[in-house]
């Protein structure tokens, strides 16, 4: 499966940690030749040895780290953008300074490094494919989610732009917008039964997913198995929307 992705320039943000770490591994398993860019040096040194991706240490919530990026950056054949933060407030409780950090690396980080990578597709004239890891958040109203839900509603409405603008270059836009996905972090933040049976009663399929049930769908929209499919928005959530 998703044989075609070998040898593919694929770029994936976020990759310290959580799905974005996952997508790397599962990419490199494949033969894909991948660039892992994120903040943390050490966890990248880590999955670099591991998987043997090329990294990039950037802070994309700055201009300055979506530059460094940009200067190091050779061919690309996809793009995984899944760098994103939570800071999760009461709407009356909201501060700006969490929705503006949110909205920085959800959202604006998303739409820098969507526009750099499709201006080399564009000049490689062979097309592209570019997943946005978006969440449920911004399909369904969830407490305490007002800037986390903003700053993901923005990245859907953004891939069906980019689908609009860049399909006549057979650059390929979809988003996928996971329910809860147990990664290591997500494993201890909901390590309480009472508040993680709170949220599995919300899910027909009655569980949260688990991180290759992300990656796998992520590796198709990248993959000419979905060369018919853009300006989608794919909920991986176990039925959490249609619920």
């Amino acid at each position: 499966m998703f044989e075609d992705l070998k040898g593919k320039a694929i770029v994936v943000t976020g990759a310290s940690s959580g799905i974005g770490w996952f997508t790397v591994e599962q990419l490199c398993l494949v033969g894909a030749k991948v660039t892992a860019v994120a903040r943390n040096p050490q966890k990248l040194s880590e999955l670099s040895e591991m998987t043997g991706c090329h990294v990039i240490v950037a802070d994309l919530a700055n201009v300055a780290g979506i530059e460094i990026v940009d200067a190091e950056l050779g061919r690309v054949d996809g793009l995984v953008n899944c760098a994103g933060l939570a800071i999760l407030e009461p709407c009356v409780d909201v501060t700006d300074s969490a929705f503006d950090q949110q909205m920085a690396i959800n959202a604006r980080a998303t739409a820098m490094m969507s526009k750099l990578v499709a201006r080399r597709m564009i000049a490689q004239q062979q097309g592209g494919a570019i997943v946005n890891v978006s969440s449920q958040a911004s399909l369904a109203s969830l407490t305490d989610h007002l800037s986390y839900s903003a700053s993901k509603g923005a990245m859907d409405a953004m891939t069906r732009v980019m689908c609009a603008e860049w399909g006549s270059h057979n650059i390929r836009v979809n988003s996928v917008n996971p329910t809860v996905t147990l990664t290591p972090m997500a494993k201890v933040g909901w390590s309480d039964p009472q508040k993680a049976a709170a949220m599995t009663s919300r899910i027909p399929l009655g569980r949260f997913a688990e991180p290759l049930e992300v990656v796998q769908p992520i590796m198709f929209l990248l993959s000419s198995a979905a060369s018919m499919i853009s300006g989608v928005t794919l909920p991986i959530d176990g039925g959490f929307v249609a619920g």
